[in-house]
């Protein structure tokens, strides 16, 4: 997979790259028929978007790179216009970005660039194949949408397992009519790193798919620790570990010593979290990077005390969860995921990939971490807030704030102004999470993911629905679940959101109204379990 993915085997002969190229308007057999990303009604939802009249043009080149993580540390790695995290960007609520993408990405590489969290219009989405041919090395292709709401976003790719390269950004859509009072602004972005350290994405994900029943655990770099708390996954917990079918190893399963021989390079052993329910990730990192700097070397925000100042913190990890906390301050947690949410105080906040966390502080006089914990993996990252005089902190300082008060999604609760008018469901689908480790087979309802059939087996609504999602977890590891253009809300008051965490063995219960038409995906944002196959196509129906 290291310069053609499935992806790109599907799309090879297809041409350039048009917005819904490969659209399904119906099926063969029992397939229901769905509406086009690039439709009729599509192109009506977005006439109501209220508009302001100011169009912003850029141009994206995704290319090599070799970027400077800190401390002499350089990693080859593909990146937009040579850094990362990419130059952020900024519109105000109702602007039309037109986003040319440049591939110029190596060895006939396809890319494309998903708006995470933006409800936008389908065929802008950026998801091949569902709602456009991926684009070809060389080629270019605009992406023209209106961010009609306000809050913190990012965007990356969404072809195989690029989202764990460099080739991400902020994206931030500024309120007009902004309610909070605040003096400065520091966008955070959080991110795990191997790409061009140790292997590359394509690297790891080959080594996991071959399943904890392939690997050769013999070698020092990955066996699992009874105490240390190293990371990984626990081999003591393989007994109960699902495999997809309602059953668990046994005694008859591949054993993890006697496989084929290769060792574990990539894969985790031992990480234990119990604020994600166990089992913490898949994939062992040699980073971890705020704003794209390691601890040694990290990003600086100065300014001065006394400053109220508003964080936006941003994973755009692929598979770690970070517990954020600003040493010697507290945080007022004031939005998830772009949507605003009743203040809470807190001491740290958990944060899941693809997840948004903003907030509000007001800084005192010196020097301060700003710390990432790897969640479950003994491993940070760190930044700099410097306001006055004072030493640097040790690259692997732990404020006390860390194992405060933390904050998970489920403990907040949306505001008046954007919860959900009470409604009976009108439509309700289980989404079971199956899988696991032992033979990689992640998926949504037992069927993983078919890229050479996307509309197959699709969760259906029909606009003006609300629709209740019921994400029953049978796997013994945590999962984001992502829903494209859309947010839904957790339970009955909870706060509104488009990723959110489903701890293993447990049921969340979310609702969305369906009022943006099209074919949109529904997955882990894992970006190994996604590739994997726990992916899933929520399409309205024609």
């Amino acid at each position: 997979m290291n310069s053609m993915n499935r992806r790109s085997v599907l799309l090879a002969g297809l041409g350039v790259a048009g917005a819904g190229a490969l659209a399904a308007c119906s099926g063969s057999g029992s397939t229901p028929a769905l509406l086009s990303p690039s439709g009729s009604a599509v192109a009506a939802a977005d006439k109501k978007r209220t508009k302001s009249g100011r169009t912003h043009e850029l141009t994206l080149t995704a290319a090599q790179a070799k970027v400077d993580l800190g401390c002499g540390i350089t990693a080859r790695t593909w990146a937009f216009s040579s850094q990362t995290p990419g130059k952020e960007l900024r519109l105000s609520a109702g602007d039309t970005l037109a986003a040319t993408l440049s591939n110029q990405l190596p060895n006939r590489t396809t890319t494309s660039i998903h708006w995470h969290g933006i409800a936008l219009r389908n065929d802008m989405d950026g998801v091949p194949p569902a709602t456009q041919s991926a684009v070809r090395a060389g080629r270019n292709f605009t992406y023209r949408f209106t961010a009609d709401a306000p809050g913190t976003y990012f965007f990356h790719p969404h072809v195989g397992v690029q989202l764990d390269r460099g080739l991400y950004a902020p994206l931030i859509v500024e309120d007009p009519r902004e309610p909070l009072s605040y003096d400065e602004e520091w966008v955070i972005v959080l991110d795990d790193w191997l790409d061009g350290v140790t292997g590359t994405p394509d690297d790891a994900f080959a080594e996991l798919k071959q399943g904890m029943g392939g690997m050769h655990m013999g070698d020092d770099s990955g066996s699992p620790s009874s105490s240390s708390g190293h990371e990984g996954h626990d081999m003591g917990d393989m007994d109960g570990m699902d495999m997809g079918s309602g059953t668990s190893a046994t005694s008859s399963s591949p054993s993890p010593s006697s496989g084929s021989g290769m060792s574990t390079r990539f894969m985790l052993m031992g990480a234990q979290s119990p604020l994600l329910g166990g089992d913490a990730g898949d994939v062992k990192y040699p980073h971890h990077l705020i704003n794209g700097r390691v601890p040694a070397d990290p990003d600086v925000f100065r300014t001065k005390p006394g400053k109220r100042v508003r964080l936006r913190l941003i994973n755009a990890g692929g598979d770690t969860a970070y517990r954020v906390a600003l040493g010697g301050h507290q945080l007022t947690l004031t939005h998830t995921d772009g949507f605003p949410i009743g203040h809470q105080q807190v001491d740290a906040v958990l944060i899941g990939m693809g997840e948004r966390y903003d907030a509000l502080v007001t800084l005192g006089d010196g020097v301060f971490p700003l710390v990432a914990l790897a969640e479950g993996k003994n491993a940070t990252g760190m930044a700099l807030v410097r306001t006055g005089s004072g030493g640097l902190p040790k690259a692997t300082t732990r404020p006390k704030e860390l194992d405060g008060k933390i904050m998970t999604a489920s403990q907040l609760r949306a505001v008046d102004d954007v919860r959900l008018t009470p409604k009976r469901a009108d439509r309700v689908h289980r989404i079971e999470l199956t899988g696991g480790m032992t033979t990689y087979n992640w998926a949504i309802n037992g069927k993983r993911f078919d890229m050479n059939n996307p509309t197959a087996n699709p969760i259906t609504v029909e606009q003006g629905q609300r629709v209740r999602l019921d994400f029953v977890n049978t796997t013994t590891m945590w999962h984001p679940m992502h829903l494209h253009g859309h947010t839904y809300q957790l339970g009955s008051d909870g706060p509104r959101k488009d990723t959110a965490i489903v701890l293993p063995k447990k049921t969340l219960s979310v609702f969305f109204d369906a009022d943006n038409p099209g074919q949109w995906m529904l997955h882990c944002h894992n970006a190994y379990h996604g590739e994997a196959g726990m992916m899933a196509l929520v399409g309205y129906r024609g």
